[in-house]
């Protein structure tokens, strides 16, 4: 794999987040990464070619290419084709409110509750198509909105950035909910501690400290992976 090669001003991170602002935002992980970002990281790095992203077609790619300074290369079709853009459509009389649909979408554009219908906010759809493999009653479709047009052709800069502002939510709430969530279960753990404690109080006094230890060593192991 042939590096990016930075313009003097720019540092690896600077080339990372320029490669970013090029890409179409949708967050499909067609290219093998985990969203557009990491993927201009690896491209920056020289992890990953400029012909890895099927939304951004030929079209991103010469981008891609412009800013890296790099060859203007087919797209690598063991990502996928460049089409036209196709946007999720739930059928909500057979939705059954499982909210898989809503966890697996990288941008929230799906609305719902639990046990209640979803549907798709169509404007903010970026056709991911990751909301398919988890739809427990194959309820969702993809809808083709935009053929002829393909690519960039079929999607604006303007739907781009509001798509990566999305993605950033997205992944700031996920963030919130992942430690709000460990915070819950230690709380939980305490708890349970606390009232093991008292109950060993009565039976064995000198058995009240090694337990707490056993607990509190087990928390600290899951702060530690949570860190990592």
């Amino acid at each position: 794999m042939i590096a990016a090669k930075p313009r003097a001003a720019d540092s690896t991170a600077d080339l990372a987040e320029r490669l970013d602002g090029a890409l179409p935002q949708t967050q499909c992980t067609r290219c093998g990464f985990a969203d557009c970002l990491t993927y201009a990281q690896a491209v920056a790095s020289g992890e990953a070619g400029i012909n890895q992203c099927p939304p951004g077609g030929a079209e991103g790619i010469r981008r891609l290419a412009a800013i890296t300074g790099q060859e203007v290369l087919p797209l690598n079709a063991t990502h996928g084709l460049e089409g036209p853009l196709r946007l999720a459509r739930i059928d909500e009389g057979a939705c059954i409110g499982c909210t898989l649909c809503i966890k697996a979408c990288p941008v929230d554009c799906i609305v719902g509750a639990p046990k209640l219908m979803h549907t798709v906010v169509g404007e903010q759809c970026t056709g991911c198509d990751l909301c398919l493999p988890v739809c427990p009653v194959d309820c969702i479709a993809m809808v083709d909105v935009s053929s002829p047009r393909t690519g960039w052709a079929a999607w604006s800069d303007v739907q781009s950035a509001q798509a990566r502002e999305r993605h950033a939510w997205h992944r700031e709430r996920t963030r919130r909910d992942r430690i709000e969530n460990d915070e819950r279960l230690a709380a939980k753990a305490m708890a349970s501690l606390d009232g093991l404690q008292a109950a060993l109080a009565i039976v064995d006094p000198r058995s009240v400290q090694s337990k707490r230890a056993i607990v509190e060593a087990a928390l600290e192991r899951a702060r530690a992976r949570r860190a990592t």
